[in-house]
């Protein structure tokens, strides 16, 4: 058997080490390569910090009519959203208006809750709240921006109401959810709104993010949703 020298050997583990390395990686990400961990923690540290700003003038009109067809499809955003949500869901009239159907599970609660339209335990959450998004940036908008947030799939959650309601307009260092095991996905969500729409955190609040996504330091940041700016026929508010 033919010796290498010191050198070589050193080398050749390297080479070795490395090879290995990049053949996990590569086979890990499908068609594209997959992103390293801590995406959701960097998008976190990179939110820009102020003071929240006064309430003064909110008004949920700010933010156009309630659950607008901003994506054209011919449903409201709230039936949009049920229907991605819910399994089981039941229609009524075609495949727009959603009649019934479970959400297993709820996200804030983990339990399973029937939904049933006019008597619904089922509410559609702003995972960003409106009047907090108002008091860190979004009172200066346009309204095209705020209906646009209103109503991007990516800001918007099937939830058990009565936890909905707790949460309010709290943010991440006043409200999380009750189910532990979704907090990370929470509050990735929240960062992700934040990010796209390019509104502030408080100094508690992004300290708040920090602390839960330091728990799971792989999490992902969500993508996607509508585009920023509401189509045009939207913009007389």
């Amino acid at each position: 058997m033919t010796r290498l020298r010191g050198g070589a050997v050193a080398a050749a583990v390297v080479a070795l080490f490395v090879t290995g390395c990049t053949e996990q990686l590569d086979g890990a990400g499908g068609p594209e390569p997959a992103k390293t961990g801590g995406e959701a923690l960097a998008a976190a540290e990179s939110l820009p910090v102020k003071g929240r700003s006064p309430k003064t003038g909110y008004v949920r009109e700010k933010f156009g009519s309630a659950w607008a067809d901003t994506d054209g499809n011919g449903c409201p955003t709230r039936d949009d959203i049920l229907k991605r949500d819910l399994k089981q869901p039941r229609f009524t009239d075609g495949d727009c208006k959603v009649s019934s159907g479970v959400l297993q599970p709820d996200p804030y609660t983990g339990t399973d809750i029937t939904f049933q339209r006019g008597r619904s335990k089922v509410d559609i959450d702003h995972v960003v709240a409106l009047s907090d998004a108002w008091q860190k940036g979004a009172a200066y908008w346009d309204a095209s921006k705020r209906i646009a947030l209103a109503n991007d799939p990516l800001n918007l959650l099937a939830v058990d109401a009565s936890a909905n309601r707790s949460k309010g307009d709290g943010d991440t260092a006043t409200w999380l959810p009750p189910n532990k095991a979704y907090r990370c996905t929470y509050v990735a969500a929240q960062v992700a709104v934040k990010k796209k729409y390019e509104l502030w955190v408080t100094a508690a609040e992004k300290a708040a993010m920090k602390k839960v996504l330091s728990t799971c330091p792989t999490q992902k940041l969500p993508t996607g949703g509508n585009p920023t700016k509401a189509p045009e026929r939207f913009h007389a508010r």
